[in-house]
C-alpha cells in the first residue's frame, strides 16, 4: 500500500462503557461522552434493502421463521450475534426501518455475552432503552434510531484476555407485525430467531426459545462503543469481496477480520475496523433503486452518507468496488471512475482519508462477470485507482490475487471455504482473503503513527 499526503489520524480505542444509546428515528444521540472520550463504531451492518431482496451467504431455510416477507416479522424474537471490533463498558446502538413501509415498533431489548449458540454466558444480559428510558420505540418508514448508553459491566476492561474474540448477542422482540424489513443479507454468522407469534423473549440466557437459525442481520445496522478521543475507525467499503461472499461461516476471515487482527496486534484496542460491504454493491447504480430495489442494494455514492460519513470516529476508508457496475450493469468504466471521484471528493471533504483499492480478477468467472470486455474495464479501474493521485493512499489487492498465467484469481485461492466446491472465480476464499489483509500497509492506520509522512503514489 502506496501512501501520499499528510499522515492518517491516530489509534482507535475500544476501552468503551458498552453503552447503547439508540434515539428514536430521527434524533441524533445525546449521550454526553466524558473528558476525552468519544463515541466510535466498532461494529456494522450497511442495510441494503427490504427483505428477502438480497444475496445472502449459506443462507437456512427462512420460510417458518419468516412465512410472509411482506408480513416480515410478527410477535417474535430476534437474537443477533456481532462480533465488536472495540470492547468496552459503555455501548449504544442503532437500529434501522430505511426499507421498512410502515412503523415498526420494537421492544424487549437486551444486550449479553454470547456462550454458545444463542445461548449467554449468564449474568451478563443487560436490558438497554431507548429514549431516555423507554421500553420500546417505533422507528418510521425510511428513519434510524439510536438507543440509550448501556453499562455492560463484564467489558470495562477492554483489553481482558476473556473478550477477545468474542460475540454480543443483541436481542429485541418485535411487536405486532414489522411489515418488510430492512436487512443486511450476507452476515456470514449465525443470528437466532423465535416463532412467529412467540412474545418477548430478550431476558432468556437460554437459546431454547431460538430454534430458527439465520446467516443475516435484521434492523440492527451499527454498535457504537465509548473511547478515547485520540481512537480511529477504518471503514472497509465495498461489494461482496468486501462483505465476505466465499469464506467461512462464523470464523470472522473476510479481508477487513484480517486487517483488523493486524492492527490490534500492532496497537491494541487503539484502533477499529467496520465492514460496510454490501453483496452485489454497486459504485453508481442503480438510478432508481428506491422503486425498483436490487439485491445489491442502492449504489456506493446514494449510500455513502449513513453506511460512511455518519458513522462515530471515521479517520479512513478502504474503497473498493466497481466489478459489479462493469460485469452486472454493462457501466462505462468513465462512469465509475468519474464515481470514484465525486465519492472520493465527498469523504475528503469530512476530513477523512481516502485509500483506492484495487479489483481483483474476475476472469472466466460467472456469465456476467467473467467476460474479456469486463477484465478491459477492471484494468482501466485499476490504472485509475494506482496512478491518479486521487486517493491518500492505494492498496493493490490484484497484484497479491492474480495469476500471471491466466489472469484468473490464483487456483489456491479460488475453492470457496463455506459451501466447498471449486467456487466461481470471482470471491476469494478464506486464503485469498488473508491476502488481501495482509497487503495493506498498516503503518499509518495505528494511533501511534500520527507523524508518519506518507509516500507519494506514483502518478
Amino acid at each position: 500500500m502506496r501512501y501520499r499526503h499528510p499522515p492518517l489520524l491516530a489509534g482507535l480505542i475500544a476501552v468503551v462503557a458498552i453503552a447503547a444509546i439508540a434515539l428514536p428515528t430521527a434524533a441524533k444521540a445525546q449521550a454526553k461522552p466524558g473528558a476525552g472520550q468519544k463515541w466510535v463504531t466498532s461494529w456494522a451492518a450497511s442495510a441494503h434493502g427490504p427483505y428477502p431482496i438480497g444475496n445472502p451467504s449459506a443462507q437456512p431455510e427462512q420460510k417458518f421463521a419468516f412465512p410472509s416477507p411482506e408480513a416480515g416479522a410478527e410477535d417474535q424474537t430476534f437474537r443477533l450475534i456481532a462480533k465488536p471490533d472495540l470492547w468496552g463498558g459503555r455501548m449504544r446502538l442503532r437500529f434501522s426501518n430505511v426499507y421498512g413501509q410502515k412503523p415498526v415498533t420494537l421492544d424487549g431489548f437486551h444486550l449479553g455475552l454470547q456462550a454458545t449458540a444463542g445461548n449467554l454466558v449468564p449474568g451478563t444480559n443487560r436490558p438497554f432503552t431507548f429514549n431516555g428510558g423507554a421500553k420500546s420505540v417505533t422507528i418510521a418508514p425510511g428513519a434510524l434510531a439510536w438507543s440509550d448508553p448501556v453499562n455492560l459491566p463484564f467489558a470495562r476492561d477492554p483489553g481482558a484476555p476473556g473478550l477477545a474474540g468474542r460475540k454480543l448477542a443483541v436481542s429485541f422482540h418485535v411487536a405486532g407485525s414489522s411489515g418488510p424489513m430492512t436487512w443486511h443479507a450476507k452476515a456470514v454468522q449465525t443470528s437466532y430467531v423465535s416463532p412467529p407469534k412467540s412474545g418477548s423473549l430478550g431476558a432468556d440466557q437460554s437459546d431454547a426459545g431460538f430454534p430458527y437459525t439465520t446467516a443475516s442481520w435484521f434492523f440492527l445496522d451499527a454498535i457504537d462503543v465509548m473511547a478515547p478521543a485520540d481512537t480511529v475507525v477504518v471503514v472497509c467499503f465495498g461489494d461482496s469481496i468486501t462483505d465476505g461472499t466465499g469464506t467461512t461461516m462464523n470464523g470472522d476471515d473476510r479481508w477487513p477480520d484480517v486487517l483488523s487482527r493486524r492492527l490490534h496486534a500492532a496497537y491494541g484496542n487503539r484502533v477499529s475496523v467496520v465492514n460496510a460491504g454490501i453483496g452485489g454493491n454497486q459504485v453508481v447504480g442503480p438510478a432508481d433503486y428506491n422503486t425498483k430495489p436490487i439485491p445489491g442494494g442502492p449504489g456506493a455514492l446514494d449510500r455513502l452518507d449513513r453506511d460512511v460519513l455518519t458513522l462515530s470516529g471515521v479517520a479512513t476508508v478502504i474503497w473498493m468496488e466497481g466489478i459489479n457496475d462493469f460485469g452486472a450493469a454493462n457501466t462505462a468504466a468513465e462512469t465509475v471512475i468519474a464515481g470514484y471521484r465525486d465519492g472520493v471528493q465527498r469523504i475528503k471533504a469530512k476530513g477523512i482519508k481516502v485509500v483506492g483499492a484495487t479489483l481483483t480478477s474476475a476472469l472466466h468467472s460467472t456469465p456476467t462477470h467473467g467476460r474479456p470486455e469486463v477484465e478491459a474495464k477492471r484494468q482501466a479501474l485499476n490504472q485509475f485507482v494506482r496512478s491518479s493521485g486521487v486517493f491518500d493512499a492505494v492498496v493493490d489487492f490484484d497484484a497479491v490475487t492474480i495469476d500471471q498465467k491466466t489472469g484468473e484469481i490464483l487456483p489456491q485461492y479460488q475453492p470457496n471455504s463455506t459451501v466447498g466446491g471449486p467456487g466461481d472465480k470471482l470471491h476469494p476464499n478464506r486464503a485469498g482473503y488473508a491476502a488481501m489483509g495482509n497487503a495493506v500497509d498498516i503503518s499509518a492506520l495505528g494511533p501511534r503513527s500520527g507523524g508518519k509522512k506518507l509516500a507519494a503514489t506514483p502518478q
